[in-house]
């Protein structure tokens, strides 16, 4: 094993039970097994997912408490595991590593993470906006390129386009050559333009209105709905005949598939938990994140901070600012 100095212990934010506050206790640092590589984490980015586990809400995500909390990070390798060849010791790496299932998450000091699961950072972000891109960054890449292969000369339909996924996602089939557009309120437009999509107010447009107007009533190839419910079924009849693709990051819900069957199309779901709970098909969480950070580095992509700064000892008031509707942009907290 390959390693810099590590101390005994380390600070971790934890949570005893079900909307619990957060104690900064002393922790033993985790030993690293093979196959995996320890990180000193540098920033936790902060996702709605991360709230909503610490109020016992997400049982698709089940964190048993006590427990640190946190699904993304960004930081520096300080040992390596046995079988590791992609990192060594000083690589600046992020990723989405743990938070659920029982996985420690990243509001610590330090966390060992399967490597599979990691990717060098982009050169070009620092380790607090790199921290705000994993999550969001490969749920929007399974829905655009895995599952409904956005392309050129595709139009695309994001919902909620000023959101996490969103304006990832908006970027993401950017960069892939689409025409881009996303749903928005009024006071949201500059933000969804500044990522390259052309807004649609939901709040004074049907979906019947704006498929008319943006595709001569033929439906866009590619519809991401990244909010759920209502809108979901409205995916499905903005969806182009024979040949569109719907895809939902939310579609938890019971929804009629008639709509979407009278128009010929087809539907995916992405659940991006999915490896992190099974151990299957980590290796390809990576590999989005290397592809991410390319895109990132060429100025295709960047991701949207709040503004607003956290540290460890302040992890209440960073959930506190994404619950409450406050933040403009990705809350991440500073660890190192």
């Amino acid at each position: 094993m390959l390693s810099s100095p590590v101390p005994a212990t380390m600070q971790a934010a934890v949570v005893r039970e079900t909307n619990g506050p957060f104690e900064i206790l002393d922790r033993p640092v985790p030993a690293v097994a093979p196959g995996h590589v320890l990180v000193r984490i540098g920033a936790s980015g902060v996702n709605p997912l991360d709230t909503k586990i610490r109020a016992g809400v997400a049982a698709h995500a089940a964190h048993p408490l006590p427990a640190v909390l946190g699904m993304d990070m960004a930081g520096v390798v300080v040992q390596v595991g046995a079988g590791v060849t992609r990192f060594r010791v000083g690589d600046e790496v992020y990723g989405l590593v743990g938070g659920v299932g029982g996985l420690q998450g990243t509001l610590a000091e330090y966390a060992a993470v399967d490597a599979d699961l990691l990717a060098h950072k982009p050169k070009s972000l620092s380790l607090r906006e790199s921290a705000a891109l994993p999550l969001v960054s490969i749920t929007a890449w399974e829905g655009l390129i895995d599952r409904a292969r956005a392309s050129a000369g595709h139009k695309v339909l994001v919902h909620g386009g000023a959101g996490g996924v969103g304006h990832v996602a908006i970027q993401i089939a950017r960069a892939s050559g689409a025409e881009v557009y996303a749903t928005a309120k009024p006071s949201q437009f500059d933000v969804v333009r500044s990522f390259g999509a052309m807004p649609i107010d939901y709040t004074a447009s049907t979906p019947a209105d704006y498929v008319l107007e943006h595709t001569a009533d033929e439906g866009f190839d590619v519809v991401y709905d990244t909010v759920g419910g209502a809108t979901l079924d409205a995916s499905f009849v903005s969806v182009r005949r024979y040949t569109g693709h719907v895809v939902s990051a939310l579609g938890w819900g019971t929804h009629s598939l008639a709509p979407l069957s009278f128009r010929g199309a087809s539907y995916s779901g992405v659940f991006t938990l999915m490896p992190m709970l099974s151990g299957k098909g980590r290796a390809h969480h990576g590999e989005i994140l290397a592809r991410v950070a390319e895109l990132v580095d060429a100025g295709q992509l960047r991701p949207l901070v709040d503004t607003q700064r956290f540290t460890l000892t302040q992890a209440g008031d960073a959930h506190a600012r994404v619950t409450n509707g406050h933040a403009v942009g990705r809350v991440v907290v500073a660890i190192a």
